[in-house]
Formats: C-alpha cells, structure tokens, sequence
C-alpha cells in the first residue's frame, strides 16, 4: 500500500507531463499548428468570393471603404487577399512550402494588423503564435516538405 509521501503531487504532476510530453509530440503540435491556422484563412478567403473563385464587387467594396489599403487599387488587393486566402492555407494542410506559406500569411497579417484592424491585436497575436512556429520549424515529420526535402 502507498503512503502519503509516496504519492506525492509533485510525483504525479511528473507522470502527468511525462505523459503529455510522449503524446504531444513536435510533429503532432505542428500539424494541429498548420490546420489551425489554415481554417483561419481559408474560411475567410471564402467570404472574399462566389462560386469557384469568382470576386463579386461587394468584396471589392470592402477593399475601397472598409480596408482601403495603401498603394494598392481595391481590385488587385481584393484578388490577392482571395488567392493568397486559399493558397496557402491548401499549401499548409499538405505541408507543402510550409515556412515560405506561414510566412505569406504572418505578412498578411501584420498588413492587417497595421493598416485595417489595428485595435485586433490579441486576434493577430495569437494567429502570430501559430505562424511562427512553422516558419522557425517547418511543417514536421507529417508534411508533405518532409519527404521533399523543402523543410
């Protein structure tokens, strides 16, 4: 029978983190890492069109008056937030391009950051935290990088 001292909580916070540590591993937290971030973005692209992938001009109204960026025309950010929006989170799924791909969408949102919603930056940093990760890191041992020697 165990006593008290053998039971200790430091002992079964060792075994409980030892556990987590041999489940959790860096792969498993990368890909959870890729499609987390993935939905984000491709769910958005989603709003941006109709169809397949076809830009309504309600989208490009948004561009011209709710995010009006600078240097660019309404239309060509619009279709390079739509492409980008599906790109690259099909691109982090499959693993493929991982860092270049986590990097076009942490750039994505730092232009966001600054230029439209300046005030959501909770929202961006917890995106960043996701995105950084996979740049410092690549996709992980199940992505498509890995047996291509990309990563």
């Amino acid at each position: 029978m165990a006593t008290i001292t053998e039971i200790a909580p430091a002992s079964a916070y060792q075994r409980l983190t030892g556990i987590a540590e041999r489940m959790l591993s860096p792969s498993l937290l990368l890909i959870v890492q890729r499609f987390g971030i993935a939905a984000v973005f491709f769910q958005s692209g989603r709003t941006k069109v109709e169809g397949i992938f076809t830009i309504p001009d309600t989208t490009i109204e948004l561009f011209r008056s709710e995010y009006a960026l600078p240097l660019l025309p309404p239309e060509l950010a619009a279709y390079m937030a739509a492409g980008a929006e599906h790109l690259f989170p099909v691109l982090l799924v499959l693993g493929l391009f991982t860092r270049l791909s986590a990097a076009a969408l942490l750039g994505m949102t730092l232009v966001i950051q600054t230029f439209v919603y300046p005030d959501a930056w909770p929202t961006h940093l917890s995106w960043a935290g996701l995105m950084l990760p996979l740049i410092a890191l690549g996709g992980g041992r199940f992505s498509l990088d890995r047996p291509l020697r990309i990563s």
